[in-house]
């Protein structure tokens, strides 16, 4: 199958022109071995690659290129299958934007061209082409800097206080903490579920009809309160997770939640509730109807797992929500990935125009915290700051620059 990747990346501050040019003539020597093609164009300072060929060559190629420290930043903009290959000529030709007029580049590129239909501008290939020789802002690029390294370290003892739990109950519950890393702040703390021996509840939930999983989520979230109580959270927001059916399920489940909150010593407006959007709704006005109960007590709503479902926008738009957080495959190594950077940029440009927070949620890596930061998230959370720990608030591990 014959797979096309597009990908841009930055010189190291190390690396030398002449340098470029030796090891394209051994990449030619090598691709050609494994009948892979492409174009190669440098600025001076940027790099954009597009390389052709069968998928397996061109994944290996790239994971090379990936793992070459003569370069950095690398972000992969496009990965796509195609009948033919765009620039079928042997070896992978460097052009250096620098020698040719700006008007003059693309005609020069487009005639290195193999395609049997000639590209044109719509031609989604030709297109990333096209930006980046005539793009004049690349300062925009959000780009990790060539040598940054961070340390996670917790500052403090963790707490070694455990909740109260409730016995015979299936399930318990974790703290996750939400964080600006930056100034060390924590915003809030979120009720995780986990099974009564640790691990994930989807066992447990798999084992209950769709009415009781209703029941059990909403009626769980008197158990979190007990539990946030008894590990004196009343100074943090608390945001508790309720899957969207659970209020068309249960009538009187806003009651429930205002009665809790106020048996266990919280009031609302401390109080975040979760909806996931990668559930689906089928009373939506219902539903719609419940939210905005919930809003008008005092308590705020968020949007969990927001770009995983097909509600999205739509859900954005009908339960105008406080704060947002995004699905972690969607931030998993944004860092190197540039369709999941346009994605994510988006979403953190509305949420801005709309005075919404964005969460950046299960963060795993250095590298994914340090894009987002640069692209204007504060509000963190996921294993690289601290993990979920059944009944205990977990240590907090903060970034601190090696």
């Amino acid at each position: 199958m014959l797979t096309t990747i597009i990908y841009r990346s930055h010189i190291g501050k190390n690396t030398s022109e002449p340098e470029v040019k030796k090891f394209i003539e051994k990449a030619n020597l090598r691709n050609n071995h494994v009948e892979v093609t492409g174009i190669l164009l440098f600025d001076g300072e940027h790099f954009l690659q597009l390389l052709e060929g069968p998928e397996e060559e061109v994944d290996k190629l790239y994971r090379t290129i990936c793992e070459d420290k003569r370069h950095f930043s690398l972000t992969e903009l496009l990965r796509d299958y195609s009948v033919e290959r765009h620039f079928g000529h042997s070896g992978m030709e460097l052009f250096d934007l620098r020698n040719y007029e700006k008007a003059a580049v693309l005609d020069a590129v487009l005639a290195r061209a193999t395609s049997t239909f000639k590209l044109t501008y719509d031609d989604r290939t030709l297109q990333f082409i096209k930006t980046f020789v005539e793009c004049e802002s690349k300062d925009s690029y959000l780009e990790l800097a060539e040598s940054e390294s961070w340390q996670f370290e917790p500052i403090e003892v963790a707490p070694t206080q455990e909740a109260n739990a409730v016995k015979d109950l299936p399930y318990t519950f974790g703290f996750q903490p939400i964080i600006n890393p930056s100034s060390r702040k924590v915003y809030s703390y979120e009720a995780k579920m986990r099974a009564a021996d640790g691990q994930s509840p989807l066992k447990f939930f798999a084992s209950l009809d769709r009415d009781e999983i209703y029941h059990v989520d909403l009626s769980s979230k008197q158990t979190a309160l007990c539990m946030a109580k008894s590990l004196q959270l009343h100074h943090y927001s608390l945001v508790l997770k309720l899957l969207p059916m659970t209020l068309v399920k249960n009538p009187d489940a806003v009651t429930f939640l205002l009665n809790a909150i106020k048996e266990n010593g919280f009031v609302p407006q401390q109080i975040v509730i979760s909806i996931s959007e990668d559930s689906v709704v089928h009373e939506n006005e219902t539903f719609t109807a419940e939210v905005m109960k919930l809003k008008r007590a005092g308590i705020r709503i968020a949007i969990d797992n927001f770009g995983a479902g097909m509600a999205g926008l739509l859900l954005l738009t009908r339960i105008q929500p406080e704060l947002v957080m995004i699905d972690s495959d969607l931030l998993q190594n944004v860092h190197k990935n540039g369709p999941k950077q346009a994605i994510n940029q988006s979403i953190i440009k509305i949420c801005s125009s709309l005075e919404i927070q964005v969460i950046a949620s299960g963060i795993t890596q250095a590298e994914e915290w340090s894009w987002l930061r640069l692209a204007g998230v504060k509000a963190f959370q996921g294993d690289l700051f601290a993990t979920v720990v059944p009944r205990k608030l977990p240590a907090i591990h903060w970034p601190i620059k090696s």
